[in-house]
């Protein structure tokens, strides 16, 4: 059986990842603490639940960044993958807190719509500006590392919602200021959670692809079997499974069978031309194949348990 990876690690990037959600999370605790009494103070649930949005990002953030720091711990013997899955775990459960206040929210705001409520708009309009300017300078701290990693991503995902969310409660202090349009508060609070269900569901559903051990979207098993087929020795391949560690490692696993009982040393160059063949056609870095010839199994099957 041969195996072989390429990947690359920088401690350096994930130092400042971490102190650039450490600042964020600071952040984001004195906007909640501000929003929860400016709420209560203000009648305000549009504010109140911008601050618990908020409060969400606080433990979201709190998640991503013992992630990080877990994602630097190494493999061991009882933990052969170290913590490589912490960022993908952690995306998935900042995701599904991001449904979960959307719902809270959108229960509330149907009450609310029913029975508004006057409410102190002055106080509104100061602490939204307040959460927009805090929330703004995350989003800005964590929008580079965003793109390439999904940890970071729901991460600025919290905090982009949660900004988007104080400019519509700006925008409802506002209008009840000057015109006393108080049931826009209910409304602006369901704009608020719809949004929230709306950013939060693809990357639901994207970390628990990988967590499922799905095969990534971009990457054809049929294509690789059969590009690996074209190699002048190789009868066949099969039992195939590729699957995403985390952001930046993808697995191959296969049986190839081939046409003669070749040497190790043959073996070896072969395996080589496989690996970087599906590293820079496919981006998959670590390979392990198990080579066969004239064993009793079926060959036909491609994916198999």
């Amino acid at each position: 059986m041969g195996h072989h990876h390429h990947h690359g690690h920088s401690h350096s990037h994930t130092d400042l990842k971490g102190r650039n959600l450490l600042i964020s999370i600071l952040l984001n605790i004195v906007i909640t603490v501000s929003q929860v009494v400016g709420g209560i103070i203000s009648g305000s649930l549009a504010l109140l639940s911008d601050a618990l949005h908020n409060f969400s990002d606080v433990l979201s953030l709190v998640i991503s960044y013992v992630a990080t720091l877990l994602g630097r711990k190494k493999a061991s013997k009882n933990k052969t993958f170290g913590y490589k899955r912490a960022e993908i775990l952690a995306a998935f459960i900042n995701a599904a807190t991001l449904m979960v206040v959307a719902v809270i929210l959108m229960i509330e705001a149907v009450e609310r719509f029913f029975e508004p409520q006057e409410i102190e708009s002055n106080l509104v309009i100061w602490l939204s500006l307040i959460a927009i300017l805090g929330n703004g300078f995350s989003v800005l701290l964590l929008r580079k590392d965003s793109e390439d990693n999904m940890n970071m991503k729901s991460a600025y995902l919290h905090l982009l919602t949660d900004m988007m969310a104080s400019v519509a409660v700006l925008v409802g202090g506002l209008l009840m200021k000057f015109y006393q349009i108080f049931w826009v508060d209910a409304l602006l609070t369901l704009a608020i959670a719809l949004y929230l269900i709306y950013m939060g569901y693809d990357l639901l559903k994207e970390s628990t692809k990988v967590l499922m051990l799905f095969t990534p979207r971009t990457i054809e098993v049929q294509e690789i079997v059969e590009s690996i087929c074209t190699l002048q020795p190789v009868k066949n391949v099969h039992h195939v499974h590729i699957w995403q560690l985390n952001e930046d490692e993808i697995h191959m696993e296969a049986h190839i069978d081939f046409k003669e009982d070749i040497k190790l040393s043959e073996f070896d160059k072969i395996l080589e031309d496989i690996e970087e063949h599906v590293y820079h056609k496919h981006g998959i870095n670590h390979v392990n194949i198990q080579p066969e010839f004239d064993k009793c199994d079926s060959k036909s099957i491609i994916v198999q348990d």
